[in-house]
């Protein structure tokens, strides 16, 4: 995987603080977790690591059988007109996003594979 430690903030975002892997929450970590992976595909990332993510999430989704439910998608919000700023300012909040989000999704991952050794374990168990 990308190594990216060293540039990743201490703070948990907040889809962490929502949604957790906590007892009897597994599918529905797992669930939201691999649907998130999905967002990930349009990055600017190598084509095996896209093949990686798609499989993990699509994967997750049939093992946990919510392939077949389908949510129809929110319109976009209108809101009102954003400012423009200055190129310079663009690319660096750009270059920020782009950061957070590797970063989000190198936890996100760790977090899907932890879920899953939880429920495995558990397995074992009975």
């Amino acid at each position: 995987m990308i190594n990216f430690d060293s540039n990743c903030l201490n703070n948990e975002p907040n889809f962490f603080k929502k949604h957790s892997c906590d007892d009897n929450k597994e599918a529905s970590f797992l669930n939201r977790a691999a649907r998130k992976l999905k967002q990930f595909l349009k990055m600017n990332i190598s084509d095996d690591f896209k093949l990686h993510l798609s499989t993990v999430s699509q994967g997750t989704l049939t093992l946990l059988n919510c392939t077949s439910k389908g949510k129809g998608r929110k319109p976009p919000s209108l809101g009102e007109a954003q400012p423009t700023k200055n190129l310079e300012e663009n690319k660096s909040l750009k270059e920020q996003k782009k950061q957070n989000d590797l970063c989000f999704l190198k936890i996100l991952l760790q977090k899907i594979k932890t879920c899953w050794n939880k429920i495995l374990r558990g397995i074992k168990e009975h």
